[in-house]
């Protein structure tokens, strides 16, 4: 099936650009780059993404703004994969048991 074959392909030529191999557990893909994100991470690799709908409920962190803990599983090398345009976070919702690979734009990002 073609369409199959184009999203394995397509899913494929993203990890290759951050360099993520998948091991063990596929963790799906999670479009995030339409918020702006902060990312505290501490010295161990654990830590919070913050993101939000605006730059202004991102500092205030208010209204639309959400918060995911990095998942840091001993199967995977890393949790964060930045590259020069974006970022990809492994994120834990703990919601419904999710886990997402959290691709943000670097542009939008807030230090």
């Amino acid at each position: 099936m073609k369409l199959l074959n184009d999203f394995f392909k397509a899913q494929q030529q993203v990890f290759d650009y951050f360099g993520y191999v998948e091991d063990w557990v596929a963790i799906p893909l999670d479009d995030a780059t339409k918020y702006y994100w902060r990312l505290d991470q501490n010295e161990r690799g654990g830590g919070i993404v913050h993101f939000a709908d605006t730059k202004e409920e991102l500092e205030q962190e208010t209204g639309n703004y959400y918060t995911n803990e990095i998942y840091t599983q001993r199967f995977l090398p890393k949790w964060v994969y930045r590259r020069e345009d974006y970022t990809m976070i492994c994120v834990d919702t703990h919601t419904d048991g999710n886990k997402f690979l959290q691709v943000f734009d670097n542009a939008k990002e807030v230090k």
